[in-house]
């Protein structure tokens, strides 16, 4: 019984976690309050409150889950032993932009939360996932550059930061033209974009 009960939990959680990220995604931030949720999760504001005391404590769940989801996934890419630097590029970033897809409004939340909001502990676990995805790009684009795949005067970590900016893009794109956007020719002319860039001179 109490196993069903742990189970009911979690589903509970997640429930309440995609919940959030849909408000934000389809009516903004501003609409992100505690009887919205309780109301699209079905449930009362205190049973959302039984599960998570705080909204802060829903955000850092999402966070834990951007990192055991996409960024170990992201450096699962990065460290293939079997993949040209080319095959490791399109798969990051087109593997990144599947999870904004699956997960949308999570960029808008997370960095507006640490914008808009003086938490420390907040900042530190975003700070750390930033910091992540741009390490293991990093490293896929210096692979490249020592293999003669790409030009060789190239900053890793110049594309890198560029390469972090795509999310935000990504959001903007949703957000003005939410029908029309297309996954697949975004992460196509992402690909190609990285790659004129990285190519030999």
């Amino acid at each position: 019984m109490a196993e069903t009960k742990h189970l009911s939990g979690d589903i509970r959680r997640e429930q309440i976690k995609k919940a959030v990220l849909e408000i934000v995604f389809s009516e903004g931030l501003k609409k992100l309050t505690t009887k919205n949720l309780a109301k699209k999760v079905g449930l009362s504001e205190g049973a959302v409150f039984r599960h998570y005391p705080t909204k802060q404590a829903i955000i850092l769940g999402i966070i834990d889950d951007v990192k055991n989801e996409l960024v170990t996934k992201l450096k699962q890419i990065s460290e293939q032993k079997n993949k040209s630097p080319e095959e490791k590029l399109e798969k990051f970033v087109c593997s990144h932009i599947t999870y904004l897809k699956k997960n949308k409004g999570i960029s808008i939340i997370l960095f507006t939360e640490a914008s808009y909001q003086n938490d420390a502990v907040l900042k530190e676990k975003l700070d750390e996932i930033f910091h992540l995805q741009k390490n293991y790009f990093t490293n896929i684009i210096r692979m490249g550059i020592n293999s003669g795949v790409w030009e060789h005067s190239i900053s890793p970590e110049n594309v890198a930061a560029l390469y972090m900016g795509i999310p935000i893009t990504m959001n903007i794109e949703l957000n003005l033209n939410p029908g029309k956007f297309k996954y697949t020719n975004f992460c196509r002319n992402m690909v190609i974009l990285l790659q004129r860039i990285l190519e030999r001179r």
